[in-house]
């Protein structure tokens, strides 16, 4: 693991719970150094503080990104406003936690990022929740116009296709997968990030948000449709 962050006591403190935790952790201390260690000694997660000298961490997360490196990224930031995540999100974050945050919510959400990126398979007497699929092989979705190709990671609106981050696709797939069905707040946290952050939390609403941005057309139906007090349900009007 990687860990970029300014401050000196917020570092050392964060290093040293990460390592109780059973974490192999390089802490460094700007930008520059947080790149110049990416490219050295690929970790298999960052961390990354927002505000920090030099290059910060929003432009840390976009010159990995444009170089085509998708190691998961959480973002550690003291900015707490929706345009400012959005910020984050649009960089190419994976997740963020806000500061001040309780150390245990780091490690459920780096859980939750390590999760995803490998996946351990389902043991033999495992039930398989059931979903509504529209599946048209076993590597393409179709609902309601979208297409996904689950394998190349890529997704279309019609033909036009949307440039998405790693949660951003996982999200438009599970819900692609139940289009019609509505999915509560707690299933989709489940599903996406492995872990339900409660009522407080304003993280599924930024990146629902955001991928309604992606998917909205002039002149085109909404497909992502908000039932209040319950989630979210795909479908076209």
């Amino acid at each position: 693991m990687l860990l970029a962050e300014d401050d000196r006591a917020i570092r050392h403190a964060l290093e040293r719970a990460l390592s109780l935790e059973g974490y192999e952790v390089t802490a460094v201390a700007d930008g520059v150094e947080a790149l110049a260690q990416a490219h050295r000694n690929p970790p298999d997660v960052l961390v990354l503080d927002v505000m920090m000298p030099g290059i910060d961490g929003l432009q840390v997360c976009r010159v990995l990104r444009a170089e085509g490196d998708r190691t998961p990224i959480l973002m550690l930031t003291a900015l707490v406003e929706t345009a400012d995540r959005i910020a984050g999100l649009d960089a190419g974050a994976d997740d963020y936690v806000v500061k001040p945050f309780d150390v245990e919510e780091v490690f459920a959400r780096l859980r939750a990022l390590l999760r995803r990126t490998s996946p351990a398979p389902l043991a033999d007497d495992t039930p398989e929740v059931p979903v509504r699929e529209a599946q048209v092989s076993d590597r393409q979705l179709e609902a309601a116009g979208i297409r996904m190709d689950l394998q190349a990671r890529r997704a279309w609106r019609r033909r036009r296709e949307l440039e998405l981050t790693r949660t951003e696709f996982e999200l438009l797939e599970l819900l692609v997968r139940n289009a019609g069905i509505v999915l509560d707040h707690s299933t989709i946290y489940d599903r996406i990030w492995g872990y339900d952050f409660g009522p407080g939390s304003k993280n599924l609403a930024v990146y629902v948000g955001y991928l309604r941005r992606k998917l909205d057309e002039p002149g085109a139906s909404q497909l992502i449709h908000t039932v209040r007090g319950v989630g979210y349900v795909l479908r076209e009007d």
